[in-house]
């Protein structure tokens, strides 16, 4: 692309962060609360990516992810240092409570082992056999499948009604293409550590009981987007440039990174010794035309699950108890929905008073042509199921809004090692450049706050 000198706004720089996603606030915040001049450049025509609360009828609502999981203590530390801009709300007690549809209703998922001997959701063998899971030796294969492992461990049935429908709740993915060591990492890790999942897991409480914190399900009071405008206040609006399209980067050798980018029809310029990325792999070819396109072979291969998420809210609920975290449904039990989520039951102000918001998913891996169906076929999809599954006598949804994820979550499959591989190539030819976001290390938020924490406290070091 072409600039004229007079007509080209220049920038001058420390770090230069492309994507104004939660990874990309995150750092551009550590950064400059360490000091360091950093610019960030956005896409859309706002910040904070797929996360926005919206407010209709005396519902809110959120788009992108709904909650996160307090496990780590960057994600912790993050809130505490955005106070009072930012107050974490914790979900109510219901929200440990999640169900699994089966044989036509749902049933709890099992918190503890007396549940687990009584539920109907696993066969007598395999609660029998679950009582030998901690004499099993530990898997021999870095490359093993999600469903392969728990099949192993802890039986088929336990695959299809706990392991199947949660990964359908995170990845939206398959548990049969999903790697353990690389999906779920704390999982693989606690059977190559402890060489069980039942033992290891209560070794690891006893051990790390002071340092780990709570695996709470949180939000923010009055909605996930109050983080980003927290974030954005802190890190200071002349920072961020929203709407910058035609977006490139050049490489300058030592010299660091040359970006351009077209803004309201002016073209900005701006340098830096160090550019990180946190957008999708699939854009990553195009951001970088100076970087020969084989380069980033194995990182733009990243398959990522196509959602569509619907948001129903009603004002009178006459449907099934809903005190629950939500429901999840087994690929086995062949619904249309991936499982549907209950934010008015634990979190507060989701919806007026005697009322309630839903949220349904569909697609994924599971249904991927469903991303491409018309508004009026989601609808009528989704009034079908929630009407039979939530045993509702009549449907009269005052708000429904269709969302369509084209990028929703990254599938960390048996391609993720090269993909690992690729990154560190190129970060290790291109000093200063930083691939992040969650093409690698997660998925969750508190994933993406954690990767921000570590290279923010990297780049610090190295200035």
């Amino acid at each position: 692309m072409s600039h004229k000198p007079d007509n080209l706004t220049r920038h001058k720089a420390q770090v230069i962060i492309v994507g104004a996603g939660l990874t990309g606030l995150t750092l551009a915040y550590y950064l400059r609360k360490s000091g360091l001049k950093v610019l960030v450049f956005e896409k859309q025509e706002r910040a904070g990516g797929v996360i926005r609360t919206l407010r209709e009828n005396g519902f809110v609502y959120e788009t992108g992810p709904n909650t996160g999981i307090l496990g780590n203590p960057q994600v912790i530390q993050l809130f505490s240092d955005l106070w009072p801009d930012c107050t974490l709300e914790i979900a109510d007690e219901k929200a440990k409570k999640r169900l699994i549809w089966k044989d036509g209703r749902w049933h709890c998922l099992p918190s503890g082992l007396l549940e687990a001997v009584r539920t109907p959701l696993f066969t007598f063998g395999d609660k029998f056999r679950i009582l030998g899971e901690p004499l099993r030796r530990k898997g021999q294969d870095p490359m093993e499948s999600l469903s392969g492992l728990v099949k192993r461990r802890m039986g088929k049935s336990f695959l299809e009604y706990a392991v199947d429908p949660f990964i359908s709740g995170i990845y939206a993915g398959d548990p049969d293409r999903l790697i353990t060591r690389f999906a779920l990492p704390k999982l693989y890790k606690l059977e190559q550590t402890y060489g069980s999942f039942i033992g290891g897991a209560l070794k690891k409480k006893i051990l790390e009981k002071e340092q780990t914190p709570a695996r709470e399900v949180f939000s923010v009071a009055g909605g996930l987007e109050n983080l980003v405008l927290a974030l954005e206040k802190s890190i200071g609006q002349e920072h961020i440039i929203c709407g910058a399209t035609q977006t490139s980067v050049e490489t300058l050798g030592r010299e660091g990174y040359r970006i351009y980018a077209t803004v309201n029809g002016s073209d900005h310029m701006a340098e830096a010794p160090v550019l990180i990325s946190t957008i999708g792999s699939y854009a990553l070819p195009d951001l970088f035309p100076s970087i020969p396109r084989e380069e980033f072979n194995a990182i733009a291969s990243l398959e990522y699950a196509r959602v569509v998420q619907v948001v129903l809210g009603f004002r009178h609920w006459t449907g099934a108890n809903i005190k629950a975290f939500g429901g999840l449904v087994p690929s086995r039990e062949q619904r249309h929905i991936l499982g549907v989520l209950f934010p008015s039951s634990f979190l507060s102000d989701r919806a007026p008073e005697g009322g309630a918001l839903l949220n349904v998913f569909l697609g994924g891996m599971r249904h991927p042509e469903y991303y491409d169906l018309g508004d009026d076929q989601i609808l009528e999809m989704v009034k079908v199921e929630v009407m039979d599954m939530m045993r509702m006598p009549d449907y009269d949804p005052e708000l429904e809004k269709v969302f369509r994820y084209r990028h929703a979550i990254p599938q960390y499959m048996a391609d993720s090692e090269s993909r690992i591989k690729a990154i560190g190539r190129l970060q290790e030819n291109y000093p200063g450049l930083i691939l992040a976001g969650n093409i690698h290390e997660g998925i969750g938020m508190a994933d993406r706050v954690a990767q921000a924490v570590r290279i923010a406290e990297a780049v610090v070091d190295s200035q």
